[in-house]
């Protein structure tokens, strides 16, 4: 025989605290967007390109059944000492970075020590450096990066000393500067302001303990 059971149910302003709290584990849980990381890949790949990276692209699967080419970024986070960001691509001097990347990004005194590091090695081995970057192992972080550093000499000529490790250092400062730019926006995502106003805007519902309804 069938019955109707009622109940009673609020929307998250109307919980308790400790009821906000389990709504809120619930939203953090699931309903997370799976591409919240997509606008600053999109920010990197223009940054990789004027500090001369040409990222690796790779074919992935689309919802419909077709396929589109995304670029070769990785990340693993954010709780565990492992956890980073990694790349794959090939780096070569790109004229006028310095400048353009302080016309992108006027505020960002990493970005600016990245570009002008690369910059001064640059100069001291005549604008001749390049580097072929591959990702290595199970786990993503700017030390699996394998950085193959060399010097394009038509007499042969050495790179210098240092050569080697300044672009390797700076181009692992790279994907450092990458996972932090996630760990930051997933921050904020995932804080109770973020959480809360995506809650409301869903107008979601959940019973007197804080547990989803419907």
């Amino acid at each position: 025989m069938p019955e109707i059971i009622q109940t009673t149910v609020y929307h998250l302003d109307e919980l308790s605290a400790a009821a906000k709290q389990q709504a809120r584990a619930w939203f953090r849980e699931g309903c997370l967007d799976d591409f919240w990381f997509e606008f600053i890949y999109d920010d990197f790949e223009r940054i990789c390109a004027i500090l001369g990276v040409e990222l690796d692209t790779r074919s992935v699967q689309l919802y419909g059944g077709g396929q589109r080419r995304k670029p070769c970024i990785w990340f693993s986070g954010f709780w565990s000492q492992g956890d980073g960001a990694c790349f794959e691509g090939r780096y070569c001097y790109a004229s006028n970075a310095v400048r353009r990347i302080r016309e992108f990004a006027p505020v960002d005194s990493e970005l600016h020590r990245i570009a002008d590091a690369l910059q001064a090695i640059q100069r001291r081995n005549f604008y001749r450096l390049s580097a072929t970057i591959t990702h290595r192992g199970r786990y993503y972080h700017e030390h699996t990066m394998a950085i193959a550093v060399a010097r394009d000499s038509a007499n042969g000529q050495s790179m210098t000393r240092d050569a080697e490790d300044t672009v390797t250092e700076t181009l692992r400062d790279l994907g450092r500067w990458l996972y932090r730019q996630l760990e930051r926006e997933f921050d904020y995502q995932t804080s109770d302001e973020a959480v809360d106003e995506a809650i409301s805007i869903s107008e979601y519902s959940f019973t007197e303990a804080g547990r989803r309804f419907g």
